[in-house]
């Protein structure tokens, strides 16, 4: 009974352990719970392309950025298309002299569509299709612009082609109208005529009457720039343009238009007939490859014309510069201009082409289509527009982490170095050789002698060249070093030092390149002759060995060789037979 008493007890107490549990979860449930805090809306982001550094393709990314606001006197724009300039391929480079530092929003023109107004402005409306200029940061999907850098565009513009305009059709404007006079009857050179400001520069040009243009181009754009205007296109790069103009015209022109910089600028200024001008605008010379070369840059500089006022005063010219980016503070006068400009277009005195437009995540395609000079007008980016794949054979932008260019001595070396297979014949022909010890030991000396003369190495007397011309052009451009003194005549004698050793170093390596390339290429007579000897086959001196045996009997001699030789292949004597055994086993 107490076993069973106890196991009764137990049973009672576990019962109500049981149903004491579930009054407990009730009561935790039903307490009030403390109201979670209001999540704060998530802040809106835009598709932005961000310029992270200075160097090659690799360098541009596509980045989510807050959305801009409008602020006072602001206008809120959705982008459909934006431009790209040359301008912009140098700032990726470190060459711009208004860069910003990294990372940084590029873009400087764009069109799109009014989506908010700021605080006091008047004259536009939500809706409106408009162009936009500002100093940067039009890369975006939306962009908060001065009212007084807007636009309205005609309705019959594209966005592709109200995105194209304002850059390059101001700059060309002010070039030609303000600097250039350019009037009635007179003669224009324009370089890169295929180029966005090359192609607004001839087609305003084309609005005053009776303008003779020249402009240079590859030969596969000419059919397109004479279309456009051009009257005399010239190809760079079979022909010199500044002969080419004097052949047409031996006075030479009235206005130049200059992107290129150093030698360029120098022709430029001889070819300008007496009253003539040239309008600078660029540096393009300076870009060569995706990243910046140095040596490129040092040589522009140096081939960079001086020019004194006096000598200008003698020749009756002018010289001017001009870049848009620094009339920031003249806005009434940009603003005449491209109202001027947008009534030539409703006018259809102008229309601007299109060469391609890309997508956001496209932008180095898009720069290396620039960089590389494939365009054909202008190149626009849109932040709408699908990425599409790389046509076959097109190559796509290479970063400066997976191929570095190597130094010019290196490439000089390589150049004179020997070729794989020219490797191999060679010590094929020693493993041949390897039965005489003198003569294996004559051809090791002489192979020695040509690997010496023929592959160049860069010691470090040339790295130290190198080196110190590299420091002296980085001082040149950034104004000025603690170790050198700050006058424009040191910099330049400094500057002409170091151009001066590097040429004799080039000059130096290149006889070295060129006198390897003449000992391979010519090798000298005995070991030609040796070379023949070792290669003759095996039976020709069994055959000397019959003719030398019985020197006496030269009759039995004749004749057994006669016996050796095949009856279709007559031989007259011994050389002749030795000779065609040669050409046989070659």
């Amino acid at each position: 009974m107490a076993e069973g008493g106890d196991a009764a007890t137990v049973a009672h107490e576990a019962g109500n352990a049981v149903q004491e549990t579930p009054k407990a979860e009730p009561e935790k449930a039903a307490a009030p719970a403390e109201p979670a805090p209001p999540a704060e809306p998530a802040e809106p982001t835009v598709r932005t392309i961000v310029l992270t550094g200075h160097g090659g393709y690799d360098k541009l990314s596509v980045q989510q950025k807050p959305q801009p606001k409008a602020g006072k006197g602001e206008v809120l724009v959705r982008v459909k298309a934006a431009g790209l300039n040359f301008s912009e391929l140098m700032v990726r480079q470190g060459l711009h002299d208004r860069m910003t530092k990294p990372p940084v929003v590029l873009g400087m023109e764009a069109a799109g569509v009014i989506e908010e107004l700021g605080e006091d402005v008047s004259g536009l409306e939500v809706g409106q299709n408009v162009i936009c200029l500002a100093q940067t940061g039009m890369w975006r999907e939306i962009v908060a612009v001065p009212a007084t850098n807007v636009f309205i565009m005609p309705e019959e513009m594209s966005y592709e082609e109200g995105a194209a305009i304002p850059l390059s059709y101001l700059t060309a404007y002010f070039m030609l109208f303000d600097f250039g006079n350019l009037r009635p009857g007179k003669s224009l050179l324009v370089h890169i005529a295929a180029g966005g400001v090359g192609w607004a520069a001839t087609q305003l040009a084309k609005t005053v009457d009776n303008v003779t243009i020249f402009g240079t181009a590859s030969a596969s754009k000419h059919d397109a720039i004479k279309e456009n205007g051009v009257d005399h296109p010239i190809d760079y790069r079979t022909r010199d343009y500044a002969e080419e103009i004097k052949n047409i015209s031996p006075k030479g022109v009235d206005v130049v238009l200059d992107p290129l910089g150093g030698a360029d600028t120098s022709k430029g200024l001889q070819l300008l007939r007496p009253m003539g001008k040239i309008v600078t605008y660029g540096s393009a010379n300076m870009v060569k490859g995706e990243n910046r070369n140095l040596m490129k840059m040092a040589k522009t500089l140096w081939q960079s014309t001086s020019v004194s006022p006096v000598s200008l005063v003698k020749t009756n010219k002018a010289i001017a510069g001009f870049q848009l980016a620094h009339l920031t503070g003249e806005i009434e006068l940009v603003r005449s201009a491209f109202q001027d400009i947008l009534n030539m277009y409703k006018d259809g005195k102008i229309k601007p082409r299109i060469d391609s437009v890309w997508a956001f995540e496209q932008v180095a395609e898009a720069m290396q289509q620039m960089n590389e000079r494939r365009n054909i007008g202008k190149v626009i980016l849109s932040p709408e527009k699908e990425p599409t794949k790389p046509a076959e054979g097109d190559a796509a932008p290479t970063s400066p982490l997976k191929k570095k260019k190597p130094s010019l001595f290196r490439r000089l070396s390589k150049r004179a170095s020997r070729s794989k297979d020219e490797g191999e014949k060679k010590d094929e022909v020693k493993n041949a050789k390897k039965e005489s010890p003198i003569k294996q030991e004559e051809q090791e000396k002489a192979d020695d002698n040509k690997a010496t003369n023929g592959h160049v190495q860069q010691t470090p007397e040339d790295e130290k060249i190198e080196d110190e011309a590299a420091e002296k052009l980085r001082a040149r451009l950034s104004g000025g070093d603690p170790n050198i003194e700050d006058t424009d005549k040191n910099v330049e004698e400094k500057l002409e030092e170091g151009k001066e050793k590097a040429e004799d170093v080039i000059q130096q390596t290149e006889e070295k390149v060129d006198e390897a390339v003449k000992q391979e290429e010519a090798p000298t007579e005995p070991a030609a002759q040796e070379e023949k000897k070792d290669e003759a086959p095996a039976e020709e001196p069994e055959k000397i060995e019959v003719a030398v045996e019985n020197p006496a009997e030269t009759d039995d001699a004749k004749a057994a060789a006669a016996d050796v030789v095949p009856d279709d292949k007559p031989v007259e004597n011994e050389e002749k037979a030795d000779g065609d055994a040669s050409q046989e086993a070659n």
